[in-house]
């Protein structure tokens, strides 16, 4: 393994050479933002998530700032990333840091792996490119890169295969250039060894790799099916009194989108019929002069539900207790069904 290790990491060293990608936050060792890029691009592709980085830079230059920072701003800057866990974790790691070590970011990975929302891939990431700790990062390029390569099976997804595929990307590890060498692995995987339609014919890996040689492209990596997935069906109540004002609640339960803003809401197990719907609005508010649903389902696909979002104008007589102009609900950091869905409508 030795002897494959060396030659695996000089052949991917040279072709990262030549083909790495440009990004903001390469080059520097800045920890904060070696951590907020890959905090940021967990479940995210990078054309996606690179504006989110770059206004949350902006916004927060420092850990201090980011720290100091009231949560709904940081949360209206992570709206439409979805997991916002990971905004929540992000802040409240950043408060850990300059308050409990003085605003220093950790040096080691044991120290890292501590923060709130910090895994292993993370952690051997930031130690790694920052530190120059010999870790070894594992990311879902990481799998399917050494899956192709190596000819495993071992499904990616399941205990046995986490505990292999760290232990041999450790093995292969360029402990020299651990830093160079896990980036090299990532864009390789990004660029060159993508999921769909890898360019096999002029890589630089094809004539070691098991899984072209073998005609197992398409089947590598091999994972488990996933859980089913839950179907959710949201009935949002826009409330407009006599003065054209409306009210949002937070949502505090630990569910989705928590800390977020929203309408009044409604929620089935199964999608009913709008009569079902009307009767329940209507059994819940009283004095409504008018009711109309919105034409348009809004439909958000998460990893383990879908969310299907439908809203209703309510005008009622009375005049609501904490209303606000519909015009300022924007201003609030939003689940993205709503801010899509005020995109749609004028009220």
């Amino acid at each position: 393994m030795k002897e494959t290790g060396t030659e695996f990491s000089e052949l991917l060293l040279s072709w990262y050479a030549s083909h790495k990608r440009e990004l903001p936050w390469r080059g520097i060792k800045n920890p904060y933002y070696v951590w907020l890029s890959e905090v940021i691009l967990q479940q995210t592709r990078i054309v996606q998530g690179l504006p989110y980085y770059l206004s949350f830079v902006e916004n927060f230059p420092t850990i201090k700032d980011l720290a100091e920072a009231p949560e709904e701003k940081v949360l209206k800057l992570w709206q439409g990333l979805g997991y916002y866990s990971r905004a929540k974790n992000l802040h409240l790691a950043a408060k850990y840091i300059l308050d409990e070590l003085g605003g220093n970011f950790p040096t080691t990975y044991q120290e890292i792996i501590k923060l709130k929302g910090v895994g292993d891939y993370t952690a051997s990431t930031i130690a790694s490119i920052c530190f120059d700790e010999p870790k070894a990062s594992v990311d879902g390029n990481v799998y399917r890169v050494l899956s192709r390569i190596f000819g495993i099976e071992i499904p990616i997804n399941t205990t046995q295969g986490v505990k292999y595929f760290k232990e041999l990307a450790l093995a292969l590890l360029d402990k020299k250039r651990a830093g160079e060498y896990n980036q090299a692995l990532m864009d390789f995987g990004a660029i060159q060894c993508k999921p769909q339609a890898p360019n096999c014919q002029e890589c630089i890996m094809n004539t070691k790799c098991l899984a072209y040689t073998e005609n197992k492209v398409t089947i590598l990596p091999i994972k488990l099916p996933k859980i089913k997935i839950k179907q959710r069906y949201f009935h949002y109540c826009i409330l407009i009194d006599s003065d054209n004002q409306t009210i949002i609640t937070k949502r505090i339960q630990k569910d989705i989108w928590q800390g977020l803003y929203e309408f009044p809401l409604l929620e089935f197990c199964e999608n009913v019929e709008d009569q079902e719907v009307i009767e329940r609005i209507s059994h819940t508010y009283s004095h409504i002069i008018k009711l109309e649903k919105h034409t348009k389902t809004f439909v958000h696909k998460l990893t383990h539900q879908h969310i299907y979002a439908t809203f209703w104008l309510i005008y009622i007589e009375n005049k609501m207790d904490n209303s606000l102009p519909i015009s300022e609900v924007e201003r609030y950091p939003l689940p993205i069904l709503i801010a899509k869905f005020l995109k749609n409508i004028i009220l």
